[in-house]
Formats: structure tokens, C-alpha cells, sequence
């Protein structure tokens, strides 16, 4: 399975694995990489699509959501999941990871986090508004580590209803940061789609670091 890894400046440090959009590992995906980076971790994310053998999606193109949908449509659940987990494991075997390694996923990538972080020994989750989130409720009680979730409350792929289903469920169980953005849409944080809300996305990633700083480097 292909992956794209970042290292800090210093070489070493706790390990994030970064979970992508349905879009794949777009330049978005790689920019959050780096700055995760940055802020001294080792990344690593996975390239989930690896297993379709299918052309990288054009971002640009008047139809990529329908695209990006239909491909994410054509995963096999259960082996997306073995395949984010064994991407865990092979992070956590690095020798460059010195400290707790958890999840870190958007949109597509957020569901599955939670998912990972329900069968398999994570430190901490962070889940940007998970769309999958509200099908794998019956999980919740699973997923014991520190989390932080993002949603917007104007998202056109999950509602409020369900956004407040998730709510209940995951804090009912966690130690869980739940954050609700006003305005914003799904996908705020992407600065390469039309979604992109810049004052959500500053506020939201200033909160991810400083739990990242919290509960990942213990």
C-alpha cells in the first residue's frame, strides 16, 4: 500500500495517522501533512484508494464530488479498515515515532479514524466532520481515547439532527472535545474546494494543535 510520509525538523516525535478526504491524497491532504509536520509530528497517510487502480480524481473538474463519491462508493468497508489499521501499525513500528500515536482523518477520512480508533490501539482521535460518523454510532462506546470532533453547522451532507445524534453518542462514552462551527459547510477545512470557510478552518486547526499538544506528547 503506497503512503506519503512527513518527518519533523527534529527527526522524530509522537506519530499522526492522517486519513484522507474522498478525494484521496490531494495536495490539500499533503499540505496538512506538512504542517502537522511542522508542528512536530511524524505523519503518515495512507493512500486508501490503492487497491481500485484507478487514476488520481481531478480536483478541478465540474463533477469530481460525484467522482469522488462514486470511488469512495467502491471501497470494501471492512478492507479500508484493515488497510488504515495496518497503515497504524507500520507508523507505530517506525523508529522516528517516539511517543503516542493516534488518528487524525477528514471527511471521509474522519469516519474511518473513528472506525480505526474503535478496533485498534490508537492514543487519541481527532475526526474532522467524520461523514460516515453517524452509520457507526453502535462504536461509540469502543472509542475510549481523547477525542476532538469538528462539524459545521451549515453542512449540506450531514445534518444538524444527525450531527446532535453523534454528539450524544460520543460524549457519552470519551473523553471528547465537540466543536460546532457556525456557517460553515462540509469540507471547511479544504482550501482547495469551494466549501473552504477561512475563519473556521484557522479556529478549528489552532484547536486540533493544542489537543494535539495536550494528548499527544506524553
Amino acid at each position: 500500500m503506497p503512503a506519503r510520509l512527513w518527518l519533523p525538523e527534529s527527526g522524530s516525535g509522537p506519530g499522526v495517522l492522517l486519513l484522507q478526504e474522498i478525494f484521496g491524497v490531494s495536495a490539500y491532504i499533503q499540505r496538512r501533512g506538512a504542517d502537522l509536520a511542522a508542528a512536530g509530528y511524524v505523519v503518515l497517510a495512507p493512500e486508501l484508494y490503492w487497491r481500485l487502480d484507478e487514476p488520481p480524481l481531478d480536483e478541478t473538474a465540474p463533477d469530481v464530488v460525484d467522482a469522488a463519491m462514486a470511488r469512495a462508493g467502491r471501497l470494501d468497508p471492512d478492507t479500508t479498515v484493515a488497510d488504515a489499521v495496518a497503515a497504524l501499525g507500520a507508523l507505530r513500528a517506525r523508529s522516528e515515532v517516539t511517543g503516542p500515536v493516534g488518528a487524525l482523518g477528514f471527511c471521509f477520512g474522519g469516519g474511518l479514524a473513528f472506525n480505526v480508533a474503535a478496533v485498534a490501539p490508537v492514543d487519541f482521535l481527532v475526526s474532522y466532520y467524520g461523514s460516515g460518523l453517524p452509520g457507526l454510532l453502535d462504536l461509540a462506546p469502543q472509542v475510549t481515547v481523547p477525542s476532538l470532533h469538528h462539524f459545521g453547522t451549515a453542512d449540506d451532507y450531514i445534518d444538524a439532527e444527525s450531527v446532535e445524534r453523534v454528539r450524544a453518542a460520543v460524549t457519552a462514552h470519551a473523553d471528547v472535545s465537540f466543536e460546532l462551527y457556525e456557517g460553515a459547510n462540509h469540507a471547511f477545512d479544504n482550501d482547495d474546494f469551494y466549501f473552504f470557510h477561512p475563519e473556521a478552518s484557522a479556529l478549528a486547526w489552532d484547536r486540533t494543535l493544542a489537543f494535539l499538544a495536550e494528548h499527544a506528547s506524553r
